[in-house]
């Protein structure tokens, strides 16, 4: 029996791990977001065309940018971090409108960069306030929204397959088979593997198939030997920001976004972690959000959000401890620090890509049917009309980019992007037909999801 002198016994979530065990566990969380995190840099760069070693700087900064928000978010810093074991990184959420963004011949990178922060600042301040917003998010919205993300962005995953646009030797034999083959052994991993092998199914495809291109020749490594080892990640490398209006709308859209997924990431977290979230551990968290954001436009990265696949194995491993992402936030940063390192992923080729971008896009479309399940469509067919309009809106700039040339060139930035065009139809259109929730319902539904979550990971433990 314990004699009463005993120190109480430390939270699962605050535990300090030996060295060790912090040092491998944390490797662990960054395998398992990695591809996650360097996706986003390499579809924006290669949408935009840029030259290897600027999407080579552009991992880099995505990389320090994720451990720093991650180390925020699970020491806590102030008003910031929720402060529990969460790995921050690239949402996809922004992808298609930074690529809209970014390939706009009257807009840019620098536009992207001034979207971002200005949306981080934007998203900082209305934190507390995302009580009152999840009201306008219901299932039937948030679900549309994530679908239509996924749906938006397979043609990227396509074209990524077939060699790239812009490539001369587009629909190359070699580049479709190359692409099936990181397709299926992503999907074989998947089926047969269990845990932690499992959870990097997608780096693993990308790994193999990288390996296989450069042995067929396929690989093109100029730039990495002459890429120093050590670089400094500085702030505004491309230049100052530009801060276009609705760039910077469509981008405040991608927060709230962020916002509802995060909300259920957090919830699901604390039941993992037997360490319940309260109003004010949200808000904490949600402003990591908002300030990740901030600090990924002011140095050279994009939009960030807590990344899903990492909560998912907290509940495979059985491991709580908040220091164990904190050790992964440090390794990240250490990694953004590495320009060849950068470089040699940059050097990933397209039709690899590919493969692992039809399953990663896909997953986004499915998780935003799985969304779409929890929605009553048997009795209220009002929903029915609210996903269909939705939808439609926000594939027009994917199936017909030529839709709104006779608009205004103004309105670009927002016609352009098939999330906000979805976002926009789907809030009115359920205001219209099922009006406005009261706050404790939409708090309600956030702590379903979070459970449908928690679930689904267990199940993958039993697996």
């Amino acid at each position: 029996m314990a004699s009463s002198s005993v120190k109480p016994s430390v939270h699962p979530c605050d535990e300090r791990l030996p060295a060790g065990q912090l040092l491998t566990l944390g490797i662990q969380h960054v395998l398992v977001m990695y591809a996650g995190a360097v996706a986003v840099p390499l579809i924006l760069g290669a949408a935009m065309g840029l030259p290897k070693d600027q999407v080579a700087f552009l991992i880099s900064a995505d990389l320090f940018s994720c451990g720093v928000a991650t180390l925020i978010q699970t020491l806590g810093l102030w008003i910031f971090g929720i402060r529990l074991p969460v790995i921050m990184g690239c949402t996809f959420a922004a992808v298609g409108p930074m690529v809209a963004i970014g390939t706009n011949p009257s807009l840019g990178i620098l536009d992207v960069f001034g979207a971002t922060i200005a949306a981080g600042v934007i998203g900082i301040l209305l934190a507390p306030m995302i009580g009152k917003l999840l009201r306008f998010f219901p299932p039937v919205v948030v679900g549309t929204v994530i679908a239509v993300i996924g749906l938006s962005l397979m043609g990227v995953g396509i074209n990524w397959a077939a060699g790239g646009v812009g490539n001369p030797d587009y629909g190359n034999p070699v580049y479709l088979l190359l692409s099936l083959v990181v397709l299926s052994l992503i999907l074989l991993i998947n089926k047969f593997a269990r845990g932690f092998i499992a959870n990097i199914s997608v780096l693993l495809g990308i790994v193999v198939g990288f390996v296989i291109a450069a042995t067929l020749g396929h690989v093109n490594m100029d730039g990495v030997a002459s890429a120093p080892w050590v670089g400094i990640v500085l702030p505004f490398h491309f230049g100052m920001p530009h801060f276009d209006a609705l760039s910077v709308a469509t981008m405040v859209i991608v927060m709230f976004v962020t916002f509802i997924e995060s909300t259920g990431m957090f919830l699901a977290v604390g039941d993992l972690v037997e360490r319940p979230v309260d109003q004010k551990a949200l808000v904490r968290g949600l402003r990591v959000d908002g300030l990740g954001t901030l600090i990924g436009g002011i140095f050279n990265s994009f939009p960030h959000t807590s990344f899903s696949q990492n909560v998912g194995l907290i509940g495979v491993t059985g491991v709580k401890s908040r220091f164990v992402c904190a050790t992964g936030g440090v390794i990240l940063v250490v990694l953004g620090l590495f320009p060849k390192m950068a470089q040699v992923v940059a050097s990933v080729p397209p039709f690899v890509l590919g493969g692992a971008g039809i399953v990663m896009f896909g997953m986004v479309a499915a998780n935003g049917i799985k969304t779409l399940s929890r929605v009553d469509f048997s009795k209220n067919q009002h929903n029915l009309f609210i996903v269909a309009v939705s939808v439609a809106m926000g594939m027009v700039p994917v199936v017909a980019p030529k839709f709104f040339t006779q608009l205004p060139h103004a309105l670009e930035p927002i016609l352009h992007s098939g999330i906000l065009l979805a976002s926009v139809s789907a809030v009115i259109l359920n205001i219209v037909f099922n009006g406005v929730r009261k706050e404790r319902e939409a708090r309600r539904d956030a702590r379903e999801a979070a459970h449908e979550f928690e679930g689904a990971a267990h199940a993958g433990d039993a697996h």
